[in-house]
């Protein structure tokens, strides 16, 4: 799992796979490490993810997105190659005041990736074409 996180933020999300995959359970010591370095982001992530709101959409060319169902049921596309999801809070918090690492909707992504719980959808290179320039909200 690379990313441009910080290096603490990487072993943590190694960390939940790890015991994730032995007991299917996040332990209260990670849960508090999660809301110590994403803060509010993080409760409001786990909701995403225990919503089963994260689709990893894929296609035979090889591209790959996220789509997130935030909680207004808006859909957002989010790509962790390159760190963005075009959600307000992620422009405001995290571009603009440098507030934070991540959104909830990419938290949620990155939460549902070490856990293997993402629901997973194929598209065409084609649909994948229109979902990658905006034209498309699948």
């Amino acid at each position: 799992m690379r990313s441009c996180l910080p290096a603490v933020a990487e072993q943590l999300f190694r960390d939940i796979q790890k015991i994730y995959q032995e007991t299917s359970q996040i332990p209260n010591d990670l849960l508090i490490a999660l809301k110590f370095i994403f803060g509010s982001s993080a409760l409001q992530a786990l909701d995403l993810v225990d919503q089963r709101s994260v689709t990893c959409v894929s296609s035979p060319s090889g591209r790959k997105a996220f789509q997130v169902a935030g909680g207004s049921g808006r859909l957002y596309t989010c790509f962790l190659s390159c760190h963005y999801c075009p959600c307000p809070a992620f422009a405001y918090t995290v571009l603009r005041r440098n507030g934070g690492l991540l959104c909830k909707h990419l938290l949620a992504v990155y939460l549902c990736q070490a856990m293997a719980v993402t629901q997973q959808d194929s598209v065409s290179d084609q649909q994948m074409s229109a979902l990658l320039s905006g034209t498309s909200a699948r």
